[in-house]
């Protein structure tokens, strides 16, 4: 994993958990490493890897069992997708909407674009 100097690395630790959590690589109630293994993984502090795991905890994403491990929530794929959609919305849609003003795109053309998408990706894993 690369880290960048814009947010602190615990941070982008969640959201590459948070990743993690969407595209299913840690499903719904599930172990996940353990603190010292993660921490090796990443080639971080364990103690970094302890602050990512208390934030999301905190979130409600993970779970500790006691003597056992931390594991993904029941419902942790609900959250990280609510949280996501949350920020989508309140920080990258308005300036698609200021960005579609300016350009004068409405929503027809944007549709026509998304559907293109759509094909283009499903041609592209049906083929994988």
């Amino acid at each position: 994993m690369q880290f960048n100097n814009r947010s602190p690395i615990y941070l982008q630790i969640g959201e590459y958990f948070h990743d993690l959590i969407l595209n299913a690589t840690w499903p719904d109630g599930e172990r996940i490493p353990s603190v010292r293994d993660m921490a090796m993984q990443l080639e971080v502090n364990p103690n970094t890897v302890t602050r990512t795991y208390a934030m999301l905890q905190e979130e409600g994403i993970l779970e500790n069992q006691r003597g056992i491990g931390y594991f993904t929530s029941k419902d942790a794929r609900q959250l990280v997708l609510k949280m996501r959609r949350d920020m989508f919305i309140k920080t990258e849609l308005p300036s698609l909407f200021a960005s579609m003003k300016t350009l004068a795109i409405d929503f027809e053309v944007i549709e026509t674009y998304y559907l293109l998408y759509q094909k283009e990706k499903e041609n592209n894993e049906s083929e994988s």
